[in-house]
């Protein structure tokens, strides 16, 4: 796919179709862009109503064409294209960028014309970007295949836009304010080519070093959350997604023809991929422009420094507002800085060196914030001054930013002409500076979130069981096929118990009765209070008929209140099928909390968390997830929630424990991931207190009809751990059982032991140089793997009941299953003894499994024990400079 996508951005040959020279057309636009760019490639005009057009040669149809291009732009009524696209394949063209608009109608296929776009490129092998396309572009090759008016300077920023006018107006802004852009990209309608393909086709692009997105819907979700994945960490992904508010996702029906999903769910999911979200287009360039520039900041602890007191009040007022910290400067700093600074100066942060502040004083100042240890970023607001020379000081923020490396410095040069030379500086010294300061800490935090979000990622989780003993999958199952077999949808709230059982959650336990006697003769086994609900599979909320009572302490209480449910619940809803009555002990409860998942139309399962209980509605204490979760992003998950800080303990509350309820919610994951029928399902409330945490109610339902899945996690749109890769092998060499299995992220003290445990000429084999220490940084890229595009396979063994690692093999392969990168280490105490030659045939096979053309290794010339290791497997070997390369193809 690669190869295919360097066709779209560096033809060498480009045909436009339905070129022309009218005024106001497309096929005007786009031949007088790719004419007068100043790209060097060749360039077809094709109309068979014209011998020329724009001064070049124009052909009657594309099998006239005297070779056979890279790129065919489409330029004509949308109802042409689809028959073009056998011209293509015949010529041997096999990319096709489509500016054409018209094949949806209001949001839908009414006409057929996209389903027959589809269908003609896959039949003849034509890839296509759009249609409703704006174009494409490649500035550092002079390359404009757009009918947009500019074309910007070329620069390190990706941008893919879903959305052909707001790109135009962007690329417009972008040529003005001269921001260099690697490539532009309207995917219009994505009828092939994606966001996700462009995500890694740029995210391996050396001239692109950040990539701005601007979209309304994601059709392929799991691609994305691979993709995105995938090269968060090197490149930052800086999201606007459209769609937000209600009226703007009826907006996104109608404009991209696709549903727009929950707008929290893009917030968890784009999180979750570390991606930057930005709610507008100027938030999309400030924090590209940052990025670009400044290094990451460590935290949220801004210090500010400023000659007029209101902007930074301004500042503060949106730095605390969404999430940041205004810096407690260290004692020192500031004893430092009142021999300095004009007697009238603020004392603490903001530093307002108030209207008479001169050069020196600022740089006294931005010298002491830099160099605190409890800042992590400083911003520079200058207001004109009749006393301040603004380029003076730009000069003075240049410097000390160039002596005090690692920490980021923002700039807010305010007014217009005054200012502008300061701003010039700035510019010319890489610090992002802005008109108002609130656009400066709007992007330091965003920067900070992206930072946060990378560490909460790749932050090692404590160890959990791989596969949880005591959860009863068969069980689970029964419970579901037991439903399906009684024609139903909705569990019963028994049901729904013990499905939730099965997996380990604690439940409270609930005893039907079908008459008053049974009900009052499980309140006298109980011996206490009790709780009695009405049990139907027909009634979800069952407060909203009156259909629970609490508290009940005698018989007789208990058969009133019986009788009273039944008779209530019949008037309120006649329709609804009556079970009958559950009794179950009280609960002394100090927290409700909800714990509920229902299936997102884009991102599919998703887990909600939050306060619980009848008003759960009103105060919307919330916070989404995605599944898989593990022990670390459960806990972030907690604590994306206010109900959080009384869970810790708050007052004269105890706290609560919470490693219980993170448990609770790994499990809750574990059963959207093995039972995609489940549509909806919530635990409401789930009580905790100092003694532990039980669900109380619950309710679930299934999906109208049976999944049929080629894989029993193609619901999720993040590959869960691949358990079905788990075996165990004996090892006669050694006389060990070795555990052969995906590498996790909990393994990252076993790996760290691997490492410290191996000697260096085989860490130099493996790194090609020699490694002083590998830190978290380096073993969470190794443990934390996207398992849908990374596969690392480790061999354990147990000894003295500890589990050791003693070996680990891996590919890394490209996002479209060609080819994937082969590297091995093993103890230097398991050299020799066919451990690497067992974990070699096993990731061969794996590779194999999961679809790759061929494995392909780089190996030191020294390295002859992989050598032959790799003559044994039937790889072929090709010398290098330096190094060799081995390769083995699967087909």
């Amino acid at each position: 796919m690669k190869q295919v996508l360097d066709k779209f951005f560096f033809p060498r040959s480009i045909a436009v179709v339905g070129a022309t020279e009218k005024p106001g057309k497309m096929g005007c636009a786009a031949m007088q862009n790719l004419l007068q760019g100043g790209y060097e490639g060749k360039v077809y005009a094709v109309n068979p109503k014209y011998r020329r057009v724009h001064g070049v040669r124009c052909y009657s149809r594309l099998k006239s064409l005297p070779a056979p291009p890279d790129l065919v732009v489409f330029a004509l009524p949308a109802a042409y294209v689809p028959p073009l696209l056998k011209d293509c394949a015949e010529v041997g063209a096999t990319c096709a960028l489509v500016l054409s608009s018209g094949f949806l109608k209001h949001g839908t296929d009414e006409q057929g014309l996209m389903r027959t776009l589809k269908e003609a490129a896959a039949e003849h092998g034509v890839h296509l970007i759009g249609p409703d396309s704006l174009g494409l572009m490649t500035p550092s090759v002079r390359l404009n295949a757009t009918y947009a008016p500019a074309m910007p300077q070329a620069g390190r920023l990706a941008f893919i836009s879903q959305s052909g006018a707001l790109g135009a107006a962007v690329l417009d802004w972008a040529a003005e304010k001269q921001v260099g852009i690697s490539h532009f990209v309207s995917v219009g309608n994505m009828a092939d080519v994606g966001i996700d393909h462009l995500i890694d086709y740029f995210g391996t692009d050396s001239r692109t070093s950040c990539i701005l997105i601007y979209t309304e819907t994601l059709s392929h979700a799991r691609r994305f959350m691979s993709a995105a994945r995938a090269f968060a960490r090197s490149k930052p992904i800086v999201i606007l997604k459209a769609g937000s508010s209600t009226l703007g996702a009826q907006a996104t029906l109608l404009h991209a023809g696709a549903l727009a999903g929950n707008d929290a769910v893009f917030d968890a999911a784009f999180r979750r991929a570390g991606a930057i979200r930005v709610q507008t287009v100027q938030e999309l360039f400030d924090c590209a422009q940052a990025l670009a520039l400044q290094p990451l900041p460590a935290g949220s602890r801004l210090a500010i420094v400023t000659n007029a007191g209101g902007p930074a009040i301004l500042a503060t007022d949106v730095l605390e507002n969404r999430g940041g910290q205004l810096a407690t400067l260290r004692p020192e700093s500031l004893d430092a800085l009142r021999d300095v600074l004009p007697a009238e100066w603020s004392g603490t942060n903001p530093l307002d060196l108030t209207g008479l502040a001169t050069v020196e004083h600022y740089r006294a100042a931005l010298r002491a914030c830099l160099q605190d240890a409890d800042t992590d970023a400083v911003l520079v607001i200058l207001t004109p001054q009749s006393v301040t020379d603004a380029a003076a000081v730009a000069h003075a923020v240049v410097e000390e930013s160039r002596n005090t490396m690692g920490k980021p410095l923002f700039a807010a040069w305010m007014g217009q002409r005054w200012v502008q030379a300061g701003r010039t500086v700035l510019e010319e010294g890489n610090i992002p500076w802005y008109p108002f300061p609130e656009r400066a800490v709007v992007a330091f935090l965003h920067m900070a979130h992206y930072r946060r979000n990378l560490e909460m990622l790749y932050e090692t989780p404590p160890d959990l069981p791989i596969d949880l003993p005591d959860i009863n999958r068969l069980a689970a199952r029964s419970v579901i096929e037991g439903v399906r077999a009684a024609g139903r949808v909705h569990l019963e709230e028994s049901e729904a118990r013990r499905l939730l059982a099965c997996y380990g959650i604690p439940v409270n336990t609930a005893y039907l009765a079908r008459t008053e006697d049974e009900a009052a003769a499980i309140m006298r086994n109980l011996g206490g209070a009790v709780a009695l609900k009405i049990e139907s599979p027909d009634i979800w909320h069952k407060s909203e008929v009156h259909g629970v009572r609490l508290g009940i302490e005698t018989e007789f209480g208990t058969r009133q209140v019986f009788r009273f449910l039944m008779e209530n619940v019949r008037k309120k809803r006649p329709e609804a099928r009556l079970t009958g009555v559950t009794v179950e002990r009280m609960v002394n409860v100090q927290h409700e909390l909800l714990i509920g998942s229902f299936k997102d139309p884009t991102f599919g399962p998703v887990i909600v968390f939050g306060l619980g209980g009848v008003a759960t509605e009103i105060w919307r204490d919330r916070a989404i997830g995605l599944p898989p979760l593990n022990l670390a992003l459960a806990r972030h998950l907690v604590e994306g929630t206010r109900i959080a800080q009384l869970l810790r303990g708050f007052r004269h509350l105890p706290p609560a424990p919470v490693e219980q309820l993170y448990n609770v919610l790994v499990r809750f994951a574990y059963l959207l991931m093995d039972l995609p029928e489940v549509a909806e399902i919530e635990i409401n409330p789930f009580a905790i207190g100092p003694d532990g945490g039980v669900a109380l109610d619950a309710a679930a339902s299934l999906e109208p009809t049976p999944l049929l899945q080629r894989d029993p996690y193609e619901h999720l749109c993040i590959q869960p751990y691949p358990t079905q890769w788990i075996r165990k092998v004996e090892h006669a060499r050694s006389g060990h059982t070795l555990l052969l299995r995906p590498i996790r992220p909990e393994d990252e003290p076993l790996e760290a032991e691997l490492v410290k445990n191996t000697s260096r000429e085989s860490l130099y084999f493996r790194f090609f140089g020699f490694t002083p220490g590998i830190d978290h940084k380096m073993l969470a890229r190794f443990t934390h793997i996207d398992y849908d595009r990374e596969m690392a396979i480790v061999a354990v063994v147990e000894e003295a009941t500890q589990p050791r690692i003693i070996g680990v093999v891996r590919i890394v392969g490209d996002a479209w299953r060609e080819q994937c990168e082969y590297a091995i280490l093993v103890a230097d105490a398991w050299h020799g003894k066919g451990v690497g030659s067992l974990l070699t045939d096993y990731i061969i096979e794996i590779a194999r499994a999961q679809g790759y053309r061929r494995i392909t290794a780089t190996f030191l010339k020294t390295n002859t024990a992989m050598r032959r290791l790799f003559e044994r497997k039937g790889f072929t070997i090709r010398s290098g400079e330096g190094a060799d390369y081995a390769e083995l193809s699967l087909t």
